[in-house]
């Protein structure tokens, strides 16, 4: 009788071994780290629709956000007003919440992902102070060296 016991216990722990890397992985990936000036509004609403879109979200203050860019490999011509990391993928700017999702899905080789500049009608420049207006704009997927590609358009 005890060496079942020893051998369901054996059994327990592995599991818990297999399990919580996946569970840790899981939650890793649904959490978004920002570096943002403190007084961007729109990078506060971007903030917000992430967290409506499920993800979990880690802001820093910061006086500058390229030195974030720099280190996590996006471009200064692909810049944005706050750059962030979700499980080892840069995104840089107002880049929908359905794009990480799809890039998390996919995981595709690269840096990550930018929307340069501050576009109207991307997440976080939709908000009714900007009346409605809404500008084209592209999902770029950003690869080592800064090459980049159209991930998803906007129009």
């Amino acid at each position: 009788m005890m060496h079942k016991h020893a051998s369901l216990s054996r059994r327990t722990l592995l599991i818990g071994a297999v399990l919580l890397p996946l569970g840790a992985r899981a939650q890793k990936t649904n959490t978004v780290e920002v570096w943002k000036t403190p007084t961007c509004g729109c990078c506060k609403d971007w903030i917000k629709h992430l967290r409506d879109n499920g993800f979990q979200v880690i802001a820093h203050d910061v006086d500058d956000t390229s030195e974030a860019r720099r280190r996590l490999g996006i471009p200064d011509d692909k810049g944005s007003c706050h750059t962030a990391v979700v499980d080892g993928y840069a995104l840089e700017g107002h880049v929908p919440a359905r794009e990480i999702k799809r890039l998390l899905r996919e995981r595709p080789s690269a840096v990550g992902l930018a929307v340069p500049g501050m576009p109207l009608g991307s997440p976080g420049m939709d908000g009714p102070e900007y009346g409605g207006r809404k500008s084209a704009y592209d999902v770029l997927l950003v690869r080592t060296g800064g090459r980049s590609s159209v991930y998803q358009a906007y129009r």
